[in-house]
């Protein structure tokens, strides 16, 4: 009954439009060509990259809002679900108002209107989590079939197509800066210090720990704070984020009764020929070995879930520690977007 109600807010020929374009095929954009293109934002590039992210987005944009109306297990009538699908479709419908991009005026227009939905979707990845969190605590924790593994490869995809919008938009946002940070072309940073990105991500997740328990563990950082490679420095920042909260949760929950000091988070950065490895580790007790194959599924969470404590939990007003389940699945898509990947190894009872 809420889908039926919800749907019909659009009109019918705004669904036709999405499931029309939802049937094109999206054009893949690499790191290196973003760099080179948007090395020289003339006004040409620029109008170039608008008429290029007119379609673009608007084909990505409604894949996304099709497959949202046609998840399995009653996922897709869930509240907040539905709310993201509507974001989707007042999204396209933003998109597909402009017919054509002709000339700088229309590109300044059309910039002002992929920044806002930029900003209208900046609570997509909670919002579908707590989607997630609802259906779990409808059905029986018990019943783990095909549907949870297609739920799983549609979350995939679709945060990992959220990563990729984000990008596009980010990108050709910033190419607008008249005052642009010295080696940085648009979102990326030609010279990104590995080093100083895990330090000022370390300093946000030790800031929410003490928040939270009143106190956090050190966080050691060792690598050459010299070193630089060219990647989005926002894309790191949010994976160090994710991945030291949870070691620093677990050190602080197995330490807190403790007469022991507890011990430090330790991060390594290795420049290596090929590639560049950060390793994270703590001394939190690891994860059990039957827990290993779930912590990259969105559907686990070895935290409470924060519906269980708040039935009222409004979506995206609140940072936690932990509990949503979808930290470490979605710090691997970022990993993963510009061919890098996350794995994590367990010592059960040591860390990890």
């Amino acid at each position: 009954m809420a889908a039926k109600k919800a749907i019909e807010t659009f009109s019918k020929s705004l669904i036709d439009e999405v499931h029309k374009w939802g049937c094109f095929k999206q054009t893949g954009v690499s790191l290196r060509y973003m760099m080179e293109f948007g090395s020289k934002p003339t006004q040409k590039n620029l109008l170039i990259s608008s008429q290029f992210l007119h379609k673009e987005l608007a084909i990505r944009i409604a894949r996304r809002a099709i497959e949202l109306e046609r998840l399995p297990c009653g996922l897709s009538q869930k509240p907040a679900v539905l709310k993201v699908r509507d974001w989707y479709l007042d999204s396209f419908r933003d998109i597909r108002s402009f017919s054509e991009i002709k000339n700088m005026n229309d590109e300044k227009e059309f910039t002002e209107v992929i920044k806002a939905i930029k900003v209208r979707h900046n609570n997509v990845v909670p919002t579908m989590a707590m989607g997630v969190q609802q259906l779990k605590k409808d059905i029986n924790p018990k019943i783990i079939n095909e549907d949870f593994v297609e739920i799983h490869q549609f979350l995939d995809r679709f945060y990992m197509s959220r990563i990729g919008i984000r990008m596009l938009i980010g990108q050709h946002v910033e190419l607008h800066n008249p005052n642009p940070r010295p080696h940085v072309v648009g979102y990326i940073d030609t010279r990104m210090s590995p080093v100083e990105v895990a330090r000022n991500a370390s300093d946000d997740a030790r800031s929410i720990c003490c928040r939270q328990y009143g106190s956090a563990p050190d966080v050691h950082i060792y690598g050459d704070p010299d070193f630089t490679f060219p990647y989005v420095s926002a894309h790191l920042h949010l994976m160090v984020f994710e991945l030291v909260k949870n070691s620093l949760r677990a050190v602080e929950e197995r330490y807190m009764n403790s007469d022991k000091v507890s011990p430090p988070i330790r991060i390594i950065v290795a420049d290596g020929i090929e590639d560049v490895t950060i390793k994270i580790s703590d001394e939190g007790g690891g994860i059990p070995r039957s827990g290993l194959r779930k912590i990259f599924t969105y559907l686990y969470s070895t935290a409470r879930n924060p519906l269980d404590e708040h039935d009222d939990l409004g979506v995206g007003d609140n940072v936690t520690m932990a509990g949503y389940g979808y930290g470490l699945p979605i710090s691997r898509l970022y990993a993963r977007y510009f061919g890098g990947d996350l794995q994590i190894i367990s010592m059960e009872g040591y860390g990890e």
